[in-house]
């Protein structure tokens, strides 16, 4: 794509996730409409990006933290995305309030508009059925933390069409990102296979098999992860988590999708993980 007279990019919500989405299209060059629901989000949303880009800018000459945050447009007002080509939602994994954004997107936005979802655990066509352009409807799944990982998976439904696909491709290739297509299935690819490991290691902890600590030791030295199940649970939100498990589990009824009861009782508990303050660690 040329870097001249990019394509205008949406996100909708700015937390973790859709902060770190805006932050990788601005840093590539484009202009960036991020919407939320309050000032004060939105406030909460520049200050982390600021805090982000100044963190990347000490390893990376080449980033200017003024100018990479004047192509984000913070604002409560979705008016602002009407002219998007591309309009990425990050809000609650919540199928219903992800279809009453959805139908207000598609009667908001130009028709040129493909609208996306960085959900993790719903399924795309649940989403794109409210709309009227369910051929321009995908998912664009980003990994956090957004402007480190490299991945997004991209999925459609049946009604999707390929050139909307290749689009998402191309709009994930710009950001110097890489990609892989697939099925519109509860969690894709890396989340099916991970939320399980992160959920044993849970119930080892709950049954006192190790600590915390130890168990995620033994994953990184044993099996070689950069990370430790616990401590990347913290990381994503254990809330988050308990939303995905739950989902999975409903949808296919499998024992090995099985919510742990440590993992309620926390999130009940208000340990969200680093969010929080507290989680499977403490966070200062």
């Amino acid at each position: 794509m040329n870097m001249y007279n990019l394509p205008l990019i949406g996100v909708v919500g700015s937390g973790i996730m859709g902060n770190g989405i805006a932050q990788v299209f601005a840093m590539n060059g484009y202009k960036v409409v991020l919407v939320d629901v309050t000032e004060a989000a939105l406030n909460n949303a520049k200050q982390s990006m600021e805090k982000s880009l100044e963190k990347l800018a000490k390893k990376q000459n080449d980033i200017q933290v003024d100018e990479i945050l004047n192509r984000v447009e913070f604002t409560t007002d979705k008016m602002h995305l009407q002219n998007a080509d591309l309009v990425i939602e990050a809000i609650t994994e919540n199928i219903e309030v992800k279809k009453a954004l959805f139908k207000e997107l598609d009667q908001l936005c130009e028709q040129k508009t493909i609208l996306a979802s960085n959900t993790s655990s719903l399924l795309i066509s649940e989403i794109a059925v409210v709309t009227n352009r369910r051929d321009r409807v995908c998912g664009l799944h980003f990994f956090n933390p957004v402007p480190v990982m490299n991945l997004v998976e991209i999925t459609g439904t049946d009604e999707t069409s390929d050139e909307t696909l290749a689009k998402a491709e191309d709009f994930v290739s710009s950001i110097n990102k890489e990609s892989i297509r697939v099925n519109d299935t509860p969690l894709f690819v890396v989340n099916r296979l991970l939320v399980p490991l992160i959920c044993e290691a849970i119930s080892l902890v709950d049954e006192g098999t190790a600590s915390p600590e130890d168990v995620d030791k033994g994953m990184m030295l044993g099996a070689n992860h950069p990370i430790g199940p616990l401590r990347l649970a913290d990381m994503v939100g254990l809330d988050t988590m308990l939303h995905i498990q739950e989902a999975l589990y409903n949808k296919t009824q499998d024992s090995k999708y099985r919510v742990p009861d440590l993992l309620r009782e926390m999130v009940a508990a208000g340990e969200l993980g680093r969010k929080s303050g507290k989680g499977f660690y403490q966070y200062t």
